[in-house]
């Protein structure tokens, strides 16, 4: 079972984002803030799950949370500024809308800028170690989904509603065929700093 708390604090935010490694759409934050002693077997690292799975679960982690929140950036911004602040960018965006201002926020991943003055803390695989952030990663994903599955009505050469905006051969080869589209990123910087130009 994963962990409901690491700093003690009664509004402890989980952060975590969905589309990073992606061709195409926003990248998509949540933040979430459980009771401090919420428990829930089910939550788990969104990646270990099907989509129908975390379909329900988003609706129970919905009800059972204290305040949850969604932040998007588009591509445009993330051309401008780089997908990893544009990730931390969304995050940022996602605690300014949380009803209930955070007293400690834990991250996935290794990177993060303060948010206000609030103490925070990074955790690489965190979605894999506790629930809020394990719920903002079902948030984030479910959410972002739903956005490419929409978008995927007016560009349905890229299959969306498959891949999500992630590079699939698929996606690669309608690229290839028929040129971008608005919601394509110009520029894509993988985690070792690869940039693929179209």
């Amino acid at each position: 079972m994963l962990i409901s708390n690491y700093s003690g604090q009664n509004f402890e935010a989980g952060c975590d984002e969905a589309g990073r490694g992606c061709l195409a759409g926003p990248v998509v934050a949540a933040a979430v803030i459980f009771p401090k002693n919420y428990s829930n077997d089910l939550i788990n690292d969104s990646k270990q799950m099907s989509s129908a799975k975390r379909a329900v679960l988003r609706r129970v982690i919905e009800k059972d949370a204290l305040c949850f929140a969604i932040g998007v950036v588009e591509p445009e911004i993330i051309d401008r500024i780089n997908i990893l602040q544009a990730s931390i960018l969304a995050m940022h965006r996602a605690l300014d809308k949380l009803s209930t201002e955070p007293e400690f926020i834990i991250v996935d991943g290794n990177k993060f800028k303060p948010w206000k003055a609030i103490e925070h803390e990074t955790f690489v695989k965190g979605d894999g170690r506790f629930l809020s952030i394990a719920a903002a990663s079902i948030l984030a994903k479910t959410f972002r989904d739903d956005l490419m599955s929409n978008l995927h009505g007016d560009f349905p050469v890229y299959q969306w509603n498959r891949n999500m905006g992630y590079p699939t051969k698929v996606h690669r080869e309608a690229i290839r065929k028929h040129g971008i589209c608005i919601h394509h990123r110009k520029s894509f910087n993988m985690s070792n700093q690869l940039t693929i130009n179209f």
